[in-house]
């Protein structure tokens, strides 16, 4: 079928709105990423019968179908050629005890002030905030900040709705049948290949399917190449009491990294680290030499653990506060970290996003940045480092003074061998999508890889789903 027949074909098949007009793909061409991708239409379902009826039409006629949340996506995950689905109306929030249902196209804003009505909140917290949606977060399997004590979206996942390629409406766990042929295709011999990090957003967590009972995290970081969400129940926890948050500087950032395993065996609730590109921006006085800043925040046996913590650290604490609107200042200059690292670019440099979420061993932290620094002395590139080190994984922001793809593609294998030599992932919590699938086989090696490609065929059997993400 003829692109420019597609958006017509389509809105004659539902009664959903449907879109083709060039404002409308050029606005759906981009998302947060640095990629580029103009769709043939964009549909906006309004309940699954319309996915349905959308999804059988896409696979009578090979056409690809991107899911879309807020676009808040790094490595371009909702971006797409043939029909984007604007999952916006599938915004319903339901609070239960202990767990919440929500829509995929729910907002993290909106649904954080439902929850906090009843004194609870989720766990996972990206550093986008509010404006994400809840399709997305499983999506990508997000994690944030928090994610040390609270897991991330696959540790919080107790079922999920999603609509197959070809119109099927399936619920998991509840699925049994769809669950046996799950577990038919995994093996006890693939998941030895995963690597034990904390955070990992890597090709299909086929780890975490242990039982017909842990289906339903398959779906979570499988960026909609497996089925279209429309709901999931996810755990919910209450909000603590009392929070502290300590701020300590450092040196250097190998120094942090040696303190953050012992910090861990405290039980922090948080421990993120930025270095001296983004704390310089912060409008605040630092210690001179100051290379590096760490977040440590506790939410539980407040006391203990930061007079613990005072005598493990060897930074110089700058700040120790249990005020609630310091601790949002605070968390905000952290999560901003990426904009500050745009800030921190000049007009003839370019930054390349392919190995900026690397997760490591929290052991081999200082490992991953006796690479970053290998790598700084071997190419002409600097590298803006932030992010989780508490789960050892950190946003490595490399730029180059001009584009060179063949110079970045060197830099980022280099790298990606470096990270699995040391038992680390390419990918911590933002996914592959179109920055690192390609390398998905490289992080797993064949038999794994042809484990995903087998679970990529049982749920979306002509290749429609977000075509050319994880598996390839």
């Amino acid at each position: 079928m003829l692109r420019g027949n597609i958006g017509p074909r389509l809105a004659d098949k539902v009664t959903c709105k449907v879109a083709w007009d060039n404002y409308t793909l050029n606005f759906y061409s981009v998302d947060s990423s640095t990629y580029t991708s103009i769709p043939a239409a964009v549909a906006y379902p309004r309940n699954e019968k319309d996915i349905i009826k959308i999804l059988k039409f896409a696979s009578q006629n090979k056409i690809p179908v991107t899911p879309r949340g807020a676009g808040t996506g790094l490595v371009g995950s909702s971006l797409g050629r043939g029909i984007i689905l604007d999952m916006r109306n599938f915004n319903n929030i339901k609070v239960g005890r202990g767990y919440v249902q929500a829509g995929s196209g729910v907002f993290k804003g909106e649904l954080d002030k439902a929850l906090k009505k009843h004194g609870r909140f989720l766990g996972p917290n990206p550093s986008i905030g509010p404006f994400c949606t809840v399709g997305g977060m499983i999506g990508t399997n997000a994690s944030g900040s928090h994610s040390i004590k609270y897991g991330s979206t696959v540790d919080n996942l107790i079922s999920v709705q999603i609509v197959t390629a070809r119109g099927n409406l399936v619920s998991l766990p509840q699925k049994r049948c769809v669950a046996r042929k799950v577990l038919r295709v995994i093996n006890s011999e693939t998941r030895k290949h995963f690597p034990q990090v904390s955070k990992n957003s890597c090709g299909y967590r086929i780890d975490k399917v242990i039982s017909w009972s842990d289906v339903q995290k398959i779906v979570a970081g499988s960026e909609g190449t497996l089925g279209i969400i429309t709901y999931a129940t996810l755990k919910t926890n209450l909000i603590p009491r009392k929070i502290v948050l300590m701020i300590t500087s450092y040196k250097t950032l190998k120094e942090a990294a040696y303190d953050v395993t012992k910090i861990l065996t405290l039980g922090p609730s948080a421990v993120e680290m930025i270095d001296y590109h983004i704390s310089q921006r912060i409008k605040t006085r630092l210690p001179l030499g100051t290379k590096c800043l760490l977040f440590v925040e506790f939410d539980d046996n407040i006391s203990k653990k930061i007079n613990s913590c005072r005598r493990i650290i060897s930074g110089k604490i700058l700040i120790t506060t249990t005020k609630p609107e310091d601790i949002f200042k605070w968390w905000t200059h952290r999560n901003t970290a990426l904009s500050h690292t745009l800030q921190s670019i000049s007009k003839d440099e370019v930054i390349f996003s392919s190995m900026e979420d690397a997760a490591v061993p929290v052991k081999r932290l200082p490992l991953l940045l006796d690479l970053i620094e290998h790598l700084t002395s071997r190419y002409p590139i600097r590298v803006i480092t932030y992010g989780h080190a508490g789960n050892g994984n950190l946003h490595t922001r490399p730029i180059l003074k001009r584009k060179d793809k063949r110079l970045m593609r060197k830099i980022t294998l280099e790298f990606f061998s470096g990270v699995i030599s040391i038992g680390g992932t390419i990918t911590g919590e933002h996914g592959d999508g179109l920055a690192r699938s390609e390398f998905v086989k490289m992080q797993y090696g064949k038999k794994t890889y042809a484990v995903f490609k087998k679970l990529k065929r049982l749920f979306d059997p002509d290749n429609i789903l977000n075509p050319g993400k994880i598996v390839i």
